[in-house]
């Protein structure tokens, strides 16, 4: 039946910034697809919540405190992955995230940390669990997490918009080199309601303008992006590699502006 190419049955996935917002959307749904889900962030209370509601699904979670810029901790995480599970499948590079700054108040270091956090971390950690997941599982699939930041001119998001473009191209990259054993996509992901939206979405006439300027006429949920990030892990998607899903509601253009100082 064509709803068991949606399943992840006994597969072990690997979810960054898995203790709030997307990432947790995102274990919970693997977990509900039938996964073993090793849960990363930084904070231990936040994935060990994770955690317990991936047990609740009928499955086994691990929480593996992780700070994704030490590429010590991503070493970490992979040899805890093996030792718990011995195999590992899929991968979720969500952990990122810059805030807006006008260009000319963007340092050298802000700059350098938007690209290590947006994408250099995301490579070194695939580099780090490819080969394990072709010794362990004869294959996977990784499902990077974007922004329409990447392709979409939004003032004080240079070093962002930068790290995120980079992080597409990298997906696009990879993908023909580790291909067939391998699949890698990635999320271009609009305005949704987590954390990270809340000082839009909690001011009324903020929020009024963001829904106007999107087409659906709202923000998306986690579940909007764990459904594609779903299909994009699961058999359902085989013969999808190298590509960018945009999952945003339709928009087209930046929602909302991030006023800049005059020169």
């Amino acid at each position: 039946m064509i709803l068991d190419r949606f399943k992840l049955t006994d597969r072990v996935a690997i979810v960054t910034g898995a203790g709030k917002g997307i990432g947790r959307g995102i274990a919970l749904a693997f977990a509900e697809a039938g996964a073993d889900v090793v849960c990363a962030a930084r904070t231990p209370g936040d994935i060990e919540a994770t955690v317990k509601g991936v047990q609740e699904r009928g499955r086994r979670g691990l929480a593996v405190p992780t700070d994704v810029l030490k590429t010590a901790d991503l070493e970490r995480l992979v040899e805890a992955t093996l030792a718990e599970f011995g195999r590992l499948d899929l991968l979720v590079n969500n952990a990122g995230g810059t805030g807006p700054r006008p260009a000319l108040d963007t340092s050298e270091r802000f700059f350098e940390n938007a690209l290590r956090m947006n994408v250099t971390q995301a490579f070194l950690l695939s580099k780090l669990c490819i080969p394990k997941m072709v010794a362990t599982a004869g294959g996977g699939a990784i499902v990077n997490i974007s922004s329409r930041s990447a392709n979409m001119v939004q003032t004080s998001f240079v070093a962002y918009g930068a790290g995120k473009a980079a992080l597409e191209m990298m997906t696009r990259n990879l993908a023909p080199e580790i291909a067939p054993k391998v699949r890698v996509n990635a999320i271009s992901v609009g305005g949704v309601e987590t954390d990270a939206l809340g000082v839009v979405l909690t001011n009324q006439a903020l929020r009024e303008q963001f829904e106007r300027n999107t087409p659906m006429h709202r923000p998306g949920t986690v579940e909007d992006i764990a459904a594609c990030a779903l299909y994009l892990a699961s058999p359902a998607s085989a013969w999808v590699t190298g590509k960018i899903f945009e999952v945003d509601g339709g928009t087209e253009a930046p929602t909302i502006s991030v006023p800049v100082p005059p020169l």
